[in-house]
């Protein structure tokens, strides 16, 4: 009988380029999914009305919606035998998407490395997302750890590894790219998107306690995995799951990053768009039945060269299961030794609004 298994570690190639299949229109209907999933409440996502006072031609969709989608396409070709989905470095959102837009998306294989087990490898890739007019709304790089379909004899020679260099952090310059061409900061308003801090009352080093925390359920982190096209049998096949390490299916990483991020409404109610991702990691798995907490540090700060109404707040939002943000004093977490109950560490470039 035959099968469409998706590709194995030993199915790549340094340079292959994949254009990844089903074409996906975005549509109101992702939007209000979206929200009921994971309750984002930032205004310039939220209403047309806010939105369009801003130069928008109407509320674009969160760009996290926009992430998902062009991930969810890469799944099939990139990571359908995923053991673990380990980072990502070097994410821009180059444009506003808004509904009725079409997204494609393409991956070239930057890198590739055998682990000594003989069993697995990690892939690095470089996707982008492109709309129907074919411009760019989305790039990013993500590194996976994929099975071999037959594991190498362990006296056999390992391949020869290319691990790319990948930037720490995306430079500030551009991070205004997405915005709107005719964006006008002098309408926003503060109580509408619920708070009154703005780019100036942030200082480097601060740390945020986003309060509330999220239980993931198993239909949820389901659905919404199916909602951006996600294959990877991690996430749903129970069975398949039963006799791994894990004994159950994990939850997809990208739905801990909408959480946090949902969450972190709470002290950065006006950080309205995310610019670029520096950096991510999936410090450990996250089961249905955990409940999801997360605090923000801010890293850094930057001003836009190209505009003085809009600023950049770099963070790293931390998220943790089963235990709140006052279990962790002070916050720091260093090198890649991670605290236990740490499981998501998302560094971002957001923008936020100046005093005029």
């Amino acid at each position: 009988m035959s099968e469409t298994a998706g590709n194995f570690f030993e199915d790549f190639s340094l340079g292959q380029v994949i254009r990844h299949a089903t074409p996906r229109t975005l549509s109101e209907g992702e939007r209000a999914l979206y929200t009921a999933l994971y309750g984002p409440r930032f205004a310039v996502q939220s209403s047309d009305a806010f939105a369009r006072g801003l130069g928008y031609p109407a509320a674009p969709l969160d760009d996290l919606i926009v992430f998902h989608t062009v991930l969810g396409k890469t799944v099939p070709d990139i990571s359908r035998n995923a053991i673990a989905n380990l980072g990502y470095a070097e994410g821009r959102f180059l444009k506003p998407v808004y509904p009725g837009t079409s997204l494609t998306a393409t991956s070239e294989v930057i890198g590739l490395k055998p682990t000594s087990n003989r069993k697995a490898g990690i892939v690095w890739v470089r996707t982008r997302g492109y709309d129907e007019e074919g411009d760019c709304v989305l790039e990013y790089a993500r590194w996976v750890m994929v099975a071999r379909k037959i594991p190498l004899p362990e006296d056999a020679p390992l391949e020869e590894a290319t691990v790319p260099t990948l930037a720490e952090a995306v430079s500030p310059e551009g991070l205004g790219a997405g915005l709107p061409e005719d964006f006008d900061l002098s309408a926003w308003d503060d109580a509408l998107s619920g708070s009154a801090r703005r780019w100036e009352d942030y200082e480097v080093g601060e740390c945020i306690d986003h309060v509330d925390g999220m239980t993931v359920q198993e239909a949820e982190h389901m659905m919404a995995t199916r909602l951006w096209q996600n294959t990877a049998r991690v996430h749903f096949d129970a069975l398949l799951q039963k006799d791994s390490r894990f004994g159950r299916p994990l939850v997809y990483g990208g739905h801990v990053i909408s959480i946090a991020r949902a969450l972190s409404f709470n002290g950065l109610a006006n950080a309205f768009h995310i610019a670029a991702i520096n950096g991510g990691v999936h410090a450990a798995p996250v089961f249905a039945g955990d409940t999801i907490y997360a605090w923000s540090e801010i890293i850094d700060k930057a001003q836009l060269p190209e505009r003085n109404d809009v600023g950049a707040l770099r963070i790293i939002t931390w998220a943790v299961k089963n235990r709140t943000a006052a279990d962790f004093p002070g916050h720091a977490q260093e090198g890649k030794d991670y605290e236990d109950g740490v499981v998501l560490k998302f560094d971002y470039w957001a923008l936020m609004p100046r005093r005029g």
